[in-house]
């Protein structure tokens, strides 16, 4: 696996930013339409640019919807997301109709509640299958209900400004649709895994063609042959060799073999993710 596959860190919150001139922030108007890993992760191949930003004047590149969630969080997710010329639209009703009709880059929802629905009309949407899925709340396990609709990033409770806007930092270029500097989708997804003589369930961090890094409860040898198994719900079920090219804990990466041709349909779903 290339060096890009970098274990996931454990976000903190010692560093704040400074607030940038951004567009106006709108909340969504009643429609006429029937209208989810504890803690928040980024990997160190998403290392964030220094802190001191420098004032812009960057016009809005995408809209993100913030889905039933409480004022207070609201609030501070939407000064997140202006930082980086990401539009914040407000739902509290129809929202799986919106979700699947209106089009948007991302959406925030609240894993306190039942969101698979909302989930699925966002994924079955036309213009949202590849939208970034933002959980608030909830533990991994929790967040492994959803497993098939591919969370992408999850917020750590008690929301804390530096670590929302350290997330937002890591994900802002997979929303804002600037896909080429990356090869790696960050994606939250049930894998299967046998090899080492054993066979063990884990969560998926990172994908790409060539890999896909992995957190779970059974430790693995180094250089280990597996085989892995998954499925999101753009993405039939497929089983790839591979071998663990590194381990930290209980974070481990694995190399899919290049002679595996089962490869080829991780590498068509990635294509189409960033074409979307």
């Amino acid at each position: 696996m290339d060096k890009a596959f970098a274990p996931f860190v454990h976000m903190t919150s010692k560093s704040g930013l400074g607030t940038l001139p951004t567009p106006v922030h709108r909340t969504a108007a009643p429609s006429s339409l029937h209208a989810p890993i504890p803690g928040s992760f980024v990997s160190n191949a998403f290392a964030p640019a220094s802190l001191n930003t420098t004032p812009s004047s960057r016009k809005v590149v995408a809209r993100a919807a913030l889905v039933e969630l409480n004022e207070s969080t609201r609030n501070l997710l939407a000064e997140c997301f202006r930082q980086f010329a990401i539009e914040t639209v407000v739902m509290s009703g129809h929202a799986a109709e919106r979700l699947h009709r209106e089009k948007f880059e991302a959406c925030v929802l609240n894993l306190h509640s039942e969101v698979g629905h909302l989930m699925e009309a966002a994924r079955m949407s036309p213009s949202n299958s590849r939208c970034v899925i933002y959980g608030v709340g909830g533990n991994a396990q929790e967040a492994m209900r959803y497993s098939k609709y591919g969370i992408n990033a999850m917020f750590q409770e008690p929301l804390e400004r530096p670590a929302a806007l350290k997330l937002v930092r890591a994900t802002q270029n997979l929303v804002s649709h600037e896909f080429r500097r990356y090869v790696r989708i960050p994606v939250m997804t049930e894998v299967s895994i046998v090899g080492d003589s054993k066979r063990f369930s884990a969560s998926s961090i990172e994908m790409s063609c060539g890999g896909m890094s992995l957190k779970g409860p059974e430790d693995i040898s180094k250089g280990a042959s597996v085989e892995i198994s998954f499925s999101l719900l753009t993405l039939p079920r497929i089983a790839v060799r591979g071998t663990v090219s590194w381990k930290k804990g209980k974070s481990f990466g694995v190399k899919f073999d290049p002679t595996d041709e089962r490869r080829a349909k991780v590498k068509i779903w990635i294509d189409s993710y960033l074409e979307n």
